[in-house]
């Protein structure tokens, strides 16, 4: 099933963030692979990635590809260089060579915590491409910019800079994640009608790219994509990544829609 009126395959991913050593990560995957089969999972009707730190890349992969699970994975963050002098950095031709499908770029806390730039994860962008990965890009407004009504402004104006330079033929593949900075751990997501009205000025900027996936983020969890059904195409979960139980359920919920 793909979202309405589109050929684009919803997708559910996970950032687990800095939680899960390699050991809990190996756990994990198969408490996810268990839930995929109880729920008969059908890797064409919806896609389920996860997005763990390096250090568990390997064990995943061994996981995914030794079981041949139906589940994609990718990095959270990469080098803008190529390899090299760059202590501490990981190259995304090393991410590459770990199967990784997908690469997350210019997530919030990378911008807030360590003063990412649109310019910068623009480059990120390039490389992960370069290495025939898919960048995951993620757009998104804080309070302040929310509570002065310039959210949607701010959101394309992060996927401009972060898109720049690029052809239609390169972000073919691409998947935005939409996630406010204000509902990131929050009780609620966000309303309904303010995503809606964020989700159509990011397809606006998207038009050239059709086959480019929109998703939400923050505090997305069971019953919200049946709400946004038909304005993104999947969520970006959080806290309920390590849920294996709440994927369950998002993934009845991909089933209804």
């Amino acid at each position: 099933m793909a979202s309405p009126g589109t050929s684009r395959l919803p997708l559910m991913a996970g950032n687990w963030k800095s939680h899960l050593n390699h050991n809990e990560a190996v756990v994990l995957v198969q408490r996810l692979a268990w839930t995929l089969r109880d729920k008969h999972h059908d890797p064409a009707r919806s896609e389920v990635a996860v997005i763990p730190p390096f250090t568990d890349l390997r064990s995943v992969q061994t996981l995914v590809d030794g079981d041949r699970l139906p589940l994609s994975y990718g990095a959270q963050d990469v080098s803008a260089h190529d390899g090299g002098a760059h202590t501490g950095e990981v190259a995304a031709s090393m991410l590459a060579a770990l199967g990784c499908t997908y690469v997350l770029v210019g997530h919030s806390e990378r911008r807030e915590q360590h003063g990412e730039g649109d310019a910068l994860v623009n480059a990120k962008v390039q490389r992960v491409l370069d290495a025939a990965m898919t960048p995951l890009v993620c757009v998104g407004e804080g309070l302040d910019v929310r509570q002065a009504g310039e959210h949607v402004a701010h959101c394309t104006a992060q996927l401009d800079g972060s898109l720049a330079g690029l052809s239609a033929e390169q972000v073919a593949g691409l998947v935005v994640a939409y996630e406010p900075v204000w509902a990131i751990g929050a009780d609620q997501p966000a309303p309904t009608a303010h995503v809606r009205a964020v989700a159509e000025g990011l397809r606006q900027r998207l038009l050239p790219f059709p086959a480019a996936r929109l998703i939400y983020g923050g505090t997305a969890g069971p019953g919200l994509f049946a709400e946004l059904a038909d304005a993104t195409d999947g969520l970006f979960l959080g806290r309920r990544a390590h849920d294996p139980a709440a994927l369950g359920q998002v993934l009845a919920d991909v089933a209804r829609a």
